[in-house]
């Protein structure tokens, strides 16, 4: 099937590792040419590389998609250098706390979660979407997470982050339509990696008194198809919803997570 992304301009927010780096690599093997962006542009580098690797073009860019005026100067470089921007992915995220009620976190860690996972794609948004408006084309798709579509105990602040982008995603998927935008939500549940093993099943695994791996199984028993997603499993989602073949499809949230959310 041909996703027709060759050529497509792609800005991806948060693409040194994890899930970032394998939605960038996706694109890339589409044939789509990258801006990517993040703080460490060190760790990008790499990704940027290997993705110039597989012939096209990708250019790296400092931000910290939390500061608008970062987010204005970032947009700005990568339309002088490719003139348009198709696709705005936003990775970029953080997990905040694990395990503690949430009455025991503080205002700073609540504030700073939902700085990341709600300013930051606003900000990204605020500044390619006008763009895309003049052009009447453009694909926008948010990273979310399912407990943005269910509650989770010990994970308030990281659900309420993501609770809110799935109300910012709908509204700008609103407003983006009648310009010919697609504005879409792809919602991954526990997805294998060292973030998921190091803290999260580390974290269990202390709380209840079992090993990494059973924590792991854990996780896995609670979604229909028994395993946890994995990077490759969400980078998919991502260049079907910035494709032509959703054409049709605006405003959802798709969650990638082996049957839990929706179920």
């Amino acid at each position: 099937m041909d996703l027709a992304l060759k050529d497509k301009v792609v800005l991806i927010t948060g693409p040194a590792k994890g899930m970032g780096r394998a939605v960038s690599l996706a694109f890339a093997r589409e044939g789509a040419k990258l801006v990517l962006t993040g703080r460490d542009i060190a760790a990008i580098e790499p990704v940027a590389a290997e993705a110039r690797g597989l012939g096209v073009d990708a250019i790296v860019l400092a931000c910290d998609i939390t500061q608008n005026t970062q987010v204005a100067t970032m947009t700005r470089h990568a339309l002088e250098h490719f003139g348009r921007i198709d696709v705005l992915v936003n990775v970029a995220g953080g997990s905040g706390t694990v395990g503690k009620p949430g009455w025991e976190n503080t205002q700073e860690e609540f504030e700073e979660i939902v700085q990341l996972n709600m300013t930051g794609c606003f900000n990204t948004m605020q500044a390619v979407l006008p763009g895309m408006i003049e052009r009447r084309s453009g694909k926008v798709v948010n990273v979310g997470g399912t407990f943005g579509m269910r509650g989770r105990a010990g994970r308030m602040a990281y659900s309420a982050s993501k609770w809110g982008l799935r109300g910012i995603t709908k509204s700008f998927a609103l407003e983006a339509g009648p310009h010919g935008i697609n504005v879409n939500c792809v919602a991954p549940g526990m997805v294998d990696g060292p973030r998921f093993r190091d803290k999260v099943c580390a974290t269990m695994a202390k709380q209840h008194g079992i090993s990494v791996e059973e924590a792991m199984q854990r996780h896995a028993e609670d979604y229909a198809l028994r395993r946890v997603s994995t990077d490759a499993d969400v980078a998919n989602a991502c260049l079907f919803l910035a494709s032509e073949v959703s054409r049709q499809i605006t405003g959802v949230d798709l969650p990638v997570d082996g049957g839990w959310a929706m179920l």
